[in-house]
């Protein structure tokens, strides 16, 4: 066993401590013993894990989890950027949520990352032609996490979303690496336009609760988004806006702030 534990920590450190933490959790409350059993301990992998964490909270009874979970297999089976994608953003919210203190807790409880996970088999479908079926998977992800992003938004690495009650992102949007938001962030559109018309976020913003992007507007990388603010115009990189029009107030505050999380604005 312990021979096995150190080829696995060597080949995947991340899943490696999921199930060391994992079967610490079961010591320290055997009543969740069969629920981190199945979630967790019974699959030889993280791409495995996720695919039955997924399938069980998004199955209904208009298509069953064993359905699911066939087809986030073969998601994961196809395109190994899922998983790794995934790997990056559990490394996220680590870092940056003061309220997770282990790998184990955003496979388990975190709906804002399951949720980013079902998204990403969701896309992967949308971009092999698979529309309705991701169409579904965007309709019972909003359902179940309260969280509603079209099939065809591009999400980047390194994603971390907070509380993720109300989350809405458009179906033009795109989403950069290391980007964190927390509840109630809408990326929209300004009406009915069509084709191109949603935000892109680019790499490193902090987006605050309750702001809303609206339009084909481009953030410039670590910008911040102060909490309650609607973005209409462009935001330069590394600087921060706030208000409703959103205007500049200052730069960013620091090289990072979506991983450093501080929303605090000095006026």
């Amino acid at each position: 066993m312990a021979e096995t534990r150190t080829k696995l920590a060597k080949l995947d450190p991340v899943w490696a401590r999921i199930t060391t933490e994992a079967e610490q959790a079961i010591r320290d409350e055997p009543l969740l013993g069969g629920l981190i059993h199945a979630s967790v301990l019974h699959h030889p992998s993280l791409e495995r894990a996720l695919a039955y964490r997924i399938s069980a909270k998004l199955a209904s009874h208009e298509m069953s989890e064993q359905i699911l979970r066939e087809i986030c297999d073969e998601a994961h089976g196809a395109d190994a950027m899922l998983a790794d994608a995934a790997r990056a953003d559990i490394a996220a919210v680590y870092d940056r949520d003061p309220a997770c203190h282990r790998l184990l807790q955003p496979v388990l409880y975190f709906k804002g990352f399951q949720a980013v996970q079902s998204h990403r088999v969701a896309h992967w479908l949308w971009r092999n032609g698979r529309h309705d079926l991701a169409y579904y998977f965007q309709m019972r992800v909003s359902e179940a996490y309260g969280v509603d992003i079209h099939p065809n938004a591009e999400i980047g690495r390194g994603i971390m979303i907070d509380h993720a009650h109300s989350i809405v992102i458009g179906e033009t949007a795109v989403v950069g690496d290391n980007v964190s938001m927390l509840h109630s962030v809408t990326l929209g559109g300004t009406g009915k336009e069509d084709e191109d018309r949603h935000p892109k976020i680019e790499d490193g913003v902090l987006i605050g609760a309750g702001a809303k992007v609206l339009g084909n507007i481009t953030i410039g990388h670590c910008s911040r988004i102060a909490a309650g603010s609607v973005v209409l115009e462009d935001v330069p990189p590394c600087k921060t806006v706030a208000g409703v029009p959103a205007r500049i107030v200052g730069e960013a505050g620091c090289a990072q702030p979506a991983q450093s999380m501080d929303q605090l604005i000095g006026l």
